[in-house]
């Protein structure tokens, strides 16, 4: 899948995700890392689909789901497979949110 694709299905989540407050990405390495409330729950890698970490919630929510590697040498993710259900993946990400190890903040440089 190349960056083209990438940016499409990019697009495709953002809109998907465009009611849910404190909803960001960023580009990183050809794919997206993806923040809710600055946790990040998934991205758009390799595969060009959209990985989510594996959490409780999620796995309730895509029992269905699998585990992928985004990229060689990371930790396993699971494919989503309700992003065409806006408001179930919506509500998904909004429960992750206390299951997501908080961001590290960034040192200022002295």
């Amino acid at each position: 899948m190349g960056k083209r694709e990438n940016k499409e299905m990019m697009a495709y989540v953002a809109d998907q995700l465009s009611d849910l407050e404190d909803f960001r990405y960023i580009p990183m390495m050809g794919g997206y890392i993806c923040y809710y409330d600055d946790r990040i729950f998934g991205g758009i890698y390799e595969s060009g689909e959209l990985l989510i970490k594996d959490t409780e919630t999620a796995r309730r929510y895509m029992p269905d789901s699998y585990l992928a590697l985004p990229y060689e040498g990371a930790g396993e993710m699971l494919v989503c497979t309700i992003l065409d259900n806006r408001q179930e993946l919506q509500e998904m990400i909004r429960e992750m949110w206390h299951e997501l190890p908080a961001c590290k903040s960034k040192k200022k440089k002295v």
